[in-house]
């Protein structure tokens, strides 16, 4: 947005509201957080909320809410910080060792066996399968692929036996992968 004209949201002259209202949330959110970069972070999310929104009223009115919606913020902030601790204490992350390479070098070329296999498979099949993983229901899975809910069972269960014999036939396996078809992020 240029700051050299005025811009009208909902009918609320936003860059006077912004230049009205902005310093004094953030030395507001910053005496609650005390962490002046929580305390940019949650007045912007108000004022991208107000945008969002299209919140209109009389400036004083906007001002309030949005002071209002930046309590919140830090709220939920606090309590999310609250609840990590809390399961933090409950279940402590130990630091890992490092992983063994022998071991990432087998589960690197396990994935790779796993994405060829999965790539011989029509797109149906491989999309029924990927979707079971990331626990699609039957009848999202249907609507997705164009089939009747149904179906989709007996869809699925074609789909493996498919995907378990090009699974095996790669190398000569006897037993299918150990470990899920797909991992995020993989």
């Amino acid at each position: 947005m240029d700051r050299g004209e005025s811009s009208y949201v909902s009918g609320v002259d936003f860059d006077a509201l912004y230049d009205e209202v902005f310093s004094p949330l953030f030395r507001y959110c910053h005496r609650l957080t005390g962490d002046p970069d929580v305390a940019e972070d949650v007045a912007q999310e108000a004022f991208v909320r107000l945008l969002d929104r299209q919140v209109a009223g009389e400036q004083a009115a906007l001002r309030v809410w949005l002071f209002k919606v930046a309590t919140h913020l830090i709220r939920d902030r606090w309590r999310v910080s609250s609840n990590r601790r809390r399961l933090l204490e409950i279940h402590p992350v130990a630091p890992g060792k490092p992983p063994d390479p022998e071991r990432e070098t087998e589960r690197s070329q396990e994935v790779a066996s796993v994405r060829h296999a999965l790539e011989t498979l029509d797109p149906r099949d491989r999309e029924l399968l990927l979707m079971r993983e990331e626990g699609f229901s039957y009848g999202e899975m249907a609507e997705a692929v164009g089939v009747q809910a149904t179906s989709v069972g007996t869809l699925l269960a074609r789909a493996q036996r498919r995907f378990t014999n090009a699974w095996t036939a790669q190398a000569g396996r006897e037993t299918p992968p150990a470990e899920p078809l797909s991992r995020k992020g993989e």
